[in-house]
């Protein structure tokens, strides 16, 4: 049973202490335990979380800095985990006064009039979580408070008395986290507010005499691209700030792959319906990475991870509804399918001048692009002019032989019948497969099989010609011969074909 009176409080030996040290105390019991820091957070076990884990061992207030989409908020979210899981408050107080050490009057006088018999409440470690994010209307009064006329009024109190004051999040934080999110989008003037709660540990509202000395772990999160474009830190605030962490983008497929994994979100029935093999998931992942590397995109936004999260959802969708309409109860993702992420792409990435004149959809297929001429060179043999050049043979020449006579379409929307049927057809394509990747399930040969004609056609090996329908491939010179017609074709030459 948990102590309900200050008294009993007392015998309990229950020993107050501030955030700060709760947060030290408990990141120490977890790394002597030899448990993680986060969970579901990858990438940072090098870099981000030791410099976090030394900012709450110092004590310090935070500010997480980094481009959209690296786990910024994820973070300081999670940080509520190293504070005790129950803490004792003043029953009845708006700031969550400590019964051993009251700030505010209302917990003061209780205490005073009813001693060991004043009321104890118990407050978990979720509760003591605030966060708010930055924007330009924000207030002094949303942040520190004000004198509410209401409570004057009903009360039948002097503005000036410190019981009519209304407290803004900081003070009603106290004893807690409080995170402001994108922090320079917040006014200069309303970032001035916080210079002595930051310093001294306490604020003061408006001309009251009283100071609220609060005790509260401040962590900020902000965006370097904010400096310049819509605002900027302070100096002295920045100064204030007593650990700056860098965040920074997963720097590899696998870890990227791992987040993306962990993150996506999909219906059960979804999941039951479509398989996703880890080509598909290397591929998605390798787009956010291009995406990141391209000319087109400008460089000081950033990728969020978001768009490979999203991109991965699309993909599944897309197998999905093709699945429906097929009347198929189980299908795997095509390489098809990656063409249906424009959407997740183009509303994710902010383009340069260049981007901008290309457009953000032939950007979204430049990506995509490159994400499969990049894989295709890290599993096959290079199938580039120089190789074929130095005297070796050619392992794909059975395959573009055949497209010099002959053409293929797979349909995006086609059943999985008509889709091995087409790329059965291709001479040489199975035996491709079975040469770099060895025996494989007949829907995943397929799915490598498609995956060929892609790579070789961005290596100008082979033509392609994308429709609204589907994909033709053919020989190089049809296809740039036929190009231009393609273009202003609505793609319903591929209805019903196989």
């Amino acid at each position: 049973m948990k102590p309900k009176t200050l008294g009993e409080l007392r015998k309990s030996g229950y020993q107050p202490r501030s955030v700060k040290e709760e947060l030290r105390a408990n990141l120490i019991a977890r790394i002597r335990a030899g448990k993680p820091l986060f969970e579901g957070i990858h990438g940072y076990a090098d870099t981000v979380i030791p410099a976090l884990e030394r900012a709450i061992l110092a004590g310090h207030s935070i500010n997480l800095l980094g481009l959209r989409g690296q786990a910024k908020t994820r973070m300081a979210r999670s940080l509520v985990q190293l504070l005790d899981e129950w803490m004792p408050v003043v029953a009845g107080s708006e700031l969550n006064d400590d019964p051993f050490a009251p700030v505010s009057r209302y917990a003061k006088d209780l205490v005073a009039a009813k001693g060991d018999a004043t009321p104890i409440a118990w407050m978990h470690r979720d509760d003591r979580y605030t966060e708010k994010l930055a924007t330009p209307d924000v207030t002094v009064a949303d942040l520190i408070g004000d004198s509410d006329p209401i409570k004057a009024a009903n009360l039948k109190l002097d503005y000036s008395d410190e019981r009519v004051i209304h407290f803004g999040l900081v003070p009603r934080s106290n004893r807690g986290i409080f995170v402001i999110n994108e922090l320079p989008d917040l006014q200069p003037r309303i970032q001035v507010a916080l210079f002595n709660i930051l310093q001294e540990g306490d604020v003061q509202v408006r001309g009251f005499k009283m100071r609220l000395p609060l005790d509260i772990q401040f962590v900020f999160t902000a965006n370097p691209e904010d400096y310049t474009n819509r605002g900027a830190i302070i100096t002295p605030l920045k100064d204030r700030i007593q650990s700056q962490i860098l965040t920074h983008y997963p720097d590899s497929i696998e870890l990227g792959m791992k987040i993306t994994a962990q993150e996506m979100r999909s219906a059960d029935g979804q999941r039951a319906m479509v398989e996703v093999p880890d080509l598909m998931r290397v591929l998605v992942e390798r787009i956010a990475m291009e995406a990141r590397d391209s000319e087109f995109v400008d460089r000081k936004s950033g990728v969020s991870a978001r768009l490979a999260i999203g991109a991965l959802e699309s993909v599944v969708s897309a197998a999905e509804r093709r699945a429906l309409y097929n009347n198929e109860k189980h299908t795997m993702v095509r390489i098809g399918d990656l063409f249906a992420v424009v959407p997740a792409i183009t509303g994710k990435i902010e383009l340069v001048y260049e981007g901008e004149q290309e457009g953000p959809e032939k950007v979204a297929q430049h990506l995509i692009g490159l994400a499969l001429r990049n894989t295709f060179k890290n599993l096959f043999p290079d199938p580039s002019p120089k190789r074929r050049s130095s005297g070796s043979s050619d392992p794909y020449a059975e395959v573009v032989t055949w497209f010099n006579e002959n053409e293929t379409d797979l349909l995006l929307d086609g059943d999985a019948r008509s889709y091995a049927a087409g790329l059965a057809a291709v001479n040489g394509l199975a035996r491709l497969v079975a040469l770099h990747q060895g025996p494989l399930a007949e829907a995943e040969q397929d799915l490598w099989m498609e995956f060929i004609l892609h790579g070789l056609a961005e290596h100008s090996r082979i033509g392609r010609n994308h429709f609204t329908t589907g994909v033709r491939f053919g020989d190089v010179l049809s296809s740039i011969l036929s190009e231009d017609a393609d273009e202003e074709e609505d793609g319903s030459d591929l209805q019903g074909m196989n």
